[in-house]
């Protein structure tokens, strides 16, 4: 019923606001405001697919005149989309080899076969997975293995006694919770940073290179990671149990079936290692090697063309990828991107981020700090109930603005803001991890919410520590 209601309310609204007999703020901004509501209020009801409902601007800008075909295009083909795209490209080749599978059992191989050192041992192998590829495929791997080593605890002699099921509910909470907060640690980990990225490099003319951001993300990553693991093994779920009889063995079961290192492992491993060194070296390698200018997103693409033209067998003309494999990728994402950026470019043409700075720097009461806890909030909870990188989209117009009008820098408020959009632990609707893990069936909403409640306001308070004191002193 929300869709349907949704879907009709949408183009009302545009139609209702683009033929108002009076200006709110001018002309142009009032027809850009009218495209807006037609896309929050699809985005928010999911009438049609998020990333349908992305391609508005480059149907209707044109067509009511706030900006050309060219100029709203040039939105959809923006670095920022080729830089998520050697990302994704990457990805498929990591899963197409099984190199993540590989990587994943033996950082928990490593970490021990001890019930809690085996929940550590996946949150770390998933959130690691997580800043590369998307934490829906990282999940997807990683829930087999976690049920294969659960079946253990059902099939032992005493029955599944309720600290193996506090042991399953923490291993499949764990699992999803680290895919959540794993991506945050790099610009391609997650959407809703690659959104953010663009739209201050498109509006503000600031490069984030992926140093900077790491040097935010991957603290905060490490440091919800350890309390999620602490919150879930000693506090709310605690499992009590001795040494896992034969958990050691599934691992090493599962490695087996993989064998020793293949050559297309061996040959995407190498690109991978050499693309991440480029993404944390590049200013340097710009400053030492003036006649090379690389970029994120030409580092990206630079892998993405290394593992579909370099032959791992030469004789035989054999590539990791083809582009047949291309199917897989999530194509809708990339426009996504694009039409999050011809909104926040139309917002801020016709000057309606300026309005919003100006009306916020109007009232002389409002603090950044509090206004910035506010914002943080705002974003968390509501990425409960809709799409994160949607959410980006909407709030960093309206953020940005909000910031100017504050006059603090625009970057040490959305950043947070951006951040908490994958903080979403409550319900099993939040992100597609919760709903791969609570479809396994071991885990119950109350459950998941139980959890999830704590885990959203400590990540309320760590954003808005990070927000007065990190951000600023690295950017």
């Amino acid at each position: 019923m929300a869709k349907k209601i949704g879907l009709i309310l949408g183009p009302v609204l545009f139609l209702i606001f683009y033929n108002l007999p009076f200006e709110m703020l001018n002309a142009e901004a009032d027809k850009v405001i009218a495209v807006a509501l037609w896309m929050i209020t699809w985005w928010i009801t999911e009438a049609v697919s998020i990333s349908v409902t992305a391609l508005i601007p480059l149907t209707i800008y044109p067509l009511v005149g706030i900006m050309s075909m060219k100029a709203v295009s040039a939105n959809y083909g923006s670095p920022i989309v080729f830089l998520f795209f050697g990302g994704f490209v990457m990805a498929l080749a990591l899963e197409k080899v099984d190199l993540h599978k590989r990587i994943a059992l033996n950082i928990i191989k490593i970490t021990g076969t001890s019930p809690n050192k085996v929940i550590l041992g996946f949150m770390i192998a998933t959130a690691f997975l997580s800043m590369w590829i998307s934490n829906t495929a990282t999940t997807v791997v990683m829930l087999p293995i976690a049920l294969s080593v659960i079946s253990l605890l059902i099939n032992d002699e005493d029955g599944f006694t309720k600290g193996d099921k506090n042991f399953a509910l923490a291993i499949m909470l764990g699992i999803a919770y680290a895919a959540n907060v794993g991506g945050i640690s790099t610009i391609i980990g997650t959407p809703p940073n690659t959104v953010m990225v663009g739209f201050m490099e498109q509006e503000y003319g600031m490069d984030i290179s992926f140093l900077k951001w790491m040097m935010v993300g991957l603290p905060f990553s490490m440091l919800m990671i350890g309390l999620v693991y602490f919150l879930l093994v000693k506090v709310i779920y605690p499992n009590g149990l001795g040494h896992l009889s034969h958990s050691e063995n599934i691992i090493h079961e599962e490695l087996a079936k993989l064998g020793p290192l293949q050559a297309t492992e061996r040959h995407v491993l190498i690109i991978f290692l050499i693309t991440m060194l480029l993404w944390i070296t590049r200013t340097y390698v710009n400053q030492w090697l003036p006649f090379i200018k690389l970029s994120d997103a030409g580092i990206s693409m630079l892998a993405a063309f290394a593992l579909f033209t370099i032959p791992f067998k030469f004789n035989k003309g054999e590539f990791i990828l083809e582009w047949k494999d291309t199917v897989k990728l999530p194509w809708g994402i990339l426009i996504l991107f694009g039409g999050g950026l011809a909104l926040a470019s139309g917002l801020s043409g016709a000057g309606v981020i300026d309005f919003i700075g100006e009306l916020v720097s109007s009232n002389k009461a409002l603090s950044a700090l509090i206004v910035g806890s506010i914002l943080i909030a705002v974003m968390l909870f509501m990425t409960e109930l809709m799409s994160n990188v949607a959410l980006v989209a909407i709030f960093a117009p309206v953020v940005a603005g909000i910031a100017i009008g504050l006059d603090q820098e625009v970057l040490y408020m959305l950043i947070p803001v951006a951040m908490a959009s994958s903080c979403a632990f409550m319900l099993p609707m939040a992100t597609p991890p919760n709903a791969i893990v609570f479809a396994s069936g071991y885990i119950k909403v109350h459950e998941m919410a139980k959890a999830g409640v704590w885990l959203n306001l400590l990540s309320i308070i760590i954003l808005i520590v990070f927000m007065a004191l990190v951000i600023p002193r690295v950017f």
